[in-house]
């Protein structure tokens, strides 16, 4: 029934909330000697408290300086930090970082804020993936359609994800996830029991690569998330 669903969802929120505000942020700020096991047991109690269980398909490659995913959610990165303890730099828009709980756990988190508004923010980004490469050696993790999708198609991918790979001759690894939504439906505000699904694909060496590297890169997650849907009636 709707209203179980609904009331699952305000749970989720909460557990969400609670979690980073009391226990994250805390830790982090205590222990940031160890941010990627704090950020992957805090997640994992996160996603098991949703009623969630985070399943990897295929390997995720932990040499590459990029992973590129599709998003719905807050759900896809609890899950992907839940199943995995690779460290990784989220790059998320400036907004998030003024917000009081988020924002927190962004900046204690080192993470990479972009101004969206702001004509050099491509170059500071590619300072940014520079440096967590060359200096901090921490892979950075992006959603290059750069807004939630609500359906099964992916929206365009921004170009500035392109133009930093081919700048600085990036390793890439597209990540498909599927099945975070019906863990927690922003949209319609609902909540299941849920099995999240990472698909990990084959990596890119972009400078390597064809001239249509990120057109086929696209294309490659496409099918993966249709054939889940057709399939295995799991949507993305």
């Amino acid at each position: 029934m709707k209203i179980f669903a609904t009331i699952r969802f305000y749970w989720g929120a909460f557990v969400i909330s609670f979690n980073t505000a009391v226990l994250m942020i805390p830790a982090l700020m205590l222990f940031g000697k160890y941010k990627s096991t704090i950020v992957h047991h805090i997640n994992s109690l996160t996603l098991w408290m949703m009623g969630g269980i985070a399943l990897k398909k295929g390997t995720m490659d932990k040499n590459v300086d990029m992973y590129v995913m599709n998003h719905q959610g807050i759900v896809d990165i609890i899950g992907l930090e839940a199943a995995q303890n690779n460290h990784l730099r989220w790059i998320a828009k400036k907004e998030l970082f003024d917000t009081p709980w988020f924002g927190n756990l962004l900046r204690y988190g080192e993470m990479i804020s972009v101004d969206r508004g702001d004509k050099k923010a491509l170059i500071k980004l590619i300072k940014d993936v520079k440096k967590s490469r060359e200096e901090l050696h921490r892979p950075v993790a992006i959603f290059p359609e750069g807004t939630r999708a609500k359906g099964q198609k992916l929206l365009p991918f921004k170009l500035g994800t392109k133009m930093i790979a081919e700048k600085l001759g990036l390793k890439i690894q597209p990540i498909v996830i599927t099945g975070s939504k019906k863990l927690l439906n922003e949209h319609n505000k609902t909540a299941h029991s849920a099995v999240v699904h990472y698909h990990f694909l084959p990596t890119i060496d972009v400078s390597k690569a064809n001239e249509d590297w990120y057109e086929v890169l696209r294309n490659n997650m496409q099918k993966v998330i249709d054939d889940e849907y057709v399939n295995h009636s799991r949507s993305r």
